[in-house]
């Protein structure tokens, strides 16, 4: 699709921001909408473990998948690093912690070793997110001990 609506930083940098609240409301917007609305039609959404989502069926059901994990997730907005580019690419670096079936977690605890750390990559034209890369360590809850000894010292 063709842009045609010029976009500033600030602008591409509030839609992200929506989505990640939206993410902490249970995937409902500021304004009562679904998450999926801020999404393009054919909008990508990589998430680790899961892979890639196309469309908003498949991010929907990324979505559903990750939500029956997490019983609660909240992300510091106070502590979120932002990479503007002046083009449709920004990335937001942050923190989060939360409650998944696994257990609670938050960035910096150690038995949490890598949980709520991370990263997300956004293309945002037209008001509506393009794509979403996002980077963190979903094994929130630690459990993956076996394959790293490091974890168990």
């Amino acid at each position: 699709m063709i842009s045609t609506l010029t976009m500033t930083d600030e602008q591409r940098k509030s839609v992200a921001l929506e989505y990640l609240k939206a993410f902490d409301n249970g995937g409902i917007t500021s304004t009562g909408g679904s998450i999926l609305d801020l999404f393009a039609e054919d909008a990508q959404v990589l998430f680790p473990k899961w892979g890639l989502a196309t469309g908003r069926e498949q991010i929907g059901q990324m979505f559903s998948d990750l939500g029956s994990r997490l019983k609660s997730i909240t992300h510091d907005y106070a502590h979120f690093n932002w990479i503007l580019t002046g083009t449709d690419t920004l990335v937001c670096e942050g923190t989060s912690f939360g409650e998944h079936v696994d257990g609670h977690w938050r960035a910096g605890v150690p038995s949490a070793a890598g949980a709520g750390y991370w990263a997300d990559v956004f293309e945002i034209r037209d008001f509506k997110i393009q794509r979403c890369f996002i980077y963190l360590d979903p094994d929130y809850g630690s459990q993956d001990t076996a394959r790293y000894p490091w974890l168990n010292r």
